[in-house]
């Protein structure tokens, strides 16, 4: 066995290190050759594609790698040979590996422009609207032309520290009552002016009426007449009559909880801005800007903020059911709580200040003693009279107040004890 071992060419090149050097550099001494080959013929042809074929080195060449002298000392027990060794598998690695790395010598050397295809991304038709969308649109562009925008002439925007313009909160909206000019907005958006006591007739605001081209016109906004307890207003343009589409009245009394409604106004001063909500309760008291406490208001959760005062609230059928007036807010944005004076209170409020400038209510303004100094002057049924207005319809009745006489005393006035057969 040891004998079989010793006489294996393959074992007696294992015991000799300078046999393994010596056909490793020939395999690289191979290799370096194709590689010379390659780059020499890729540059006498550039930009074409070389085809490499392997051939046969020179005898001499062939002998001097194929065959490797050891010396006589490296082997055991035997005289000095020549072994040959096939180089074949050289050859085919060599090649291989040639045409391995050939084509990414070929395209470092050819153009290197790059052409990127612009790929734009399918876009979708919307489609049509749903019927419910499609319903709330009509109602807003039937009704915004009847949405005027309000600015008090006594107050004018001012920029800000960050650079945005501050929107005044007399700035709000009105809605056109009539084809005469007769706008209705709230008693609080021209309250600067009525505060300096603005005569009837007074430009009091500068009114925005939307036109068919979409183009804002502006006009003077003249004070028709003013209530204060129900914060409502009238102010009158002189403006054509194809401009002034009145809006149409519904009835508030037979609204109910849960029904749709829309706003539509100029919060912060971005004018036709549509909010859609629901009515979320009735009968709510309304405290208004004015310092007064409105009954019968709607509330809803439409949004509502500073600006959208005055303008119009409206059911799914797009007839005005509220003049939008307040909201309940901690920040002074809507919080999904508004409110608006009832079309019913509106329509008995109106016709009023456009015909006297005021409200007239009835009674007999007629100012009565409290308890306690009736009680003193031994007044103990009824109501004692303690003024009559000059110009009242009491005085006019000849209803007697209580006075003092020359002497000093107090001279007892008319006591109502009873109205229509009722008990005072």
């Amino acid at each position: 066995m040891q004998q079989m071992l010793l006489s294996n060419p393959w074992f007696q090149l294992l015991q000799s290190h300078g046999g393994i050097k010596a056909l490793l550099l020939g395999r690289r001494q191979l290799f370096s050759d194709s590689m010379s080959s390659v780059c020499s013929e890729s540059s006498r042809h550039p930009g074409k594609d070389v085809v490499l074929i392997p051939q046969q080195p020179p005898a001499q060449a062939r002998r001097k790698i194929s065959s490797v002298d050891y010396p006589a000392e490296g082997l055991v027990g035997m005289e000095s040979k020549k072994y040959m060794f096939t180089t074949r598998r050289g050859v085919l690695f060599s090649s291989f590996f040639v045409y391995s790395v050939y084509p990414f010598q070929a395209h470092a050397l050819g153009d290197p422009t790059v052409t990127l295809e612009e790929v734009t991304p399918q876009v979708f038709p919307s489609g049509p609207l749903f019927p419910a969308e499609e319903r709330v649109a009509e109602l807003f562009e039937k009704n915004t032309y009847s949405v005027v925008n309000i600015f008090d002439v006594t107050l004018r925007p001012q920029l800000s520290v960050t650079g945005a313009v501050e929107v005044p909160e007399g700035n709000g909206s009105g809605v056109v009552w009539d084809e005469q000019g007769h706008i209705v907005t709230n008693y609080h958006v021209i309250g600067n002016a009525l505060a300096r006591n603005a005569r009837l007739g007074e430009t009091v605001a500068r009114v925005n009426i939307l036109a068919s081209e979409g183009i804002q016109k502006n006009f003077e906004g003249k004070l028709v007449g003013a209530d204060r307890l129900k914060d409502l207003a009238v102010l009158k343009v002189e403006a054509p009559e194809d401009l002034l589409k009145p809006i149409k009245v519904g009835q508030s009394t037979s609204l109910k909880v849960g029904q749709q409604c829309l706003a539509i106004g100029n919060p912060f001063g971005f004018d036709h801005t549509l909010t859609v909500g629901v009515i979320s309760g009735l009968n709510r008291d309304i405290f208004s800007q004015t310092g007064v406490t409105i009954g019968g208001g709607i509330q809803t959760d439409a949004a509502i903020n500073p600006g959208n005062s005055g303008g119009p609230l409206l059911d799914s059928k797009g007839k005005l059911i509220g003049i939008n007036t307040a909201i309940f807010t901690q920040t002074g944005t809507s919080a999904g709580v508004g409110f608006a004076i009832p079309s019913s209170t509106v329509a008995k409020i109106v016709p009023q200040l456009i015909q006297y400038g005021k409200v007239v209510r009835a009674g007999l303004n007629i100012d009565f003693a409290p308890d306690q100094i009736a009680n003193q002057l031994n007044v103990r049924n009824g109501a004692l009279v303690l003024l009559v207005p000059g110009n009242s319809l009491a005085a006019k009745a000849g209803i007697i107040p209580t006075t003092r006489g020359f002497a000093g005393n107090i001279v007892l006035g008319d006591v109502i004890i009873a109205v229509n057969g009722k008990k005072v």
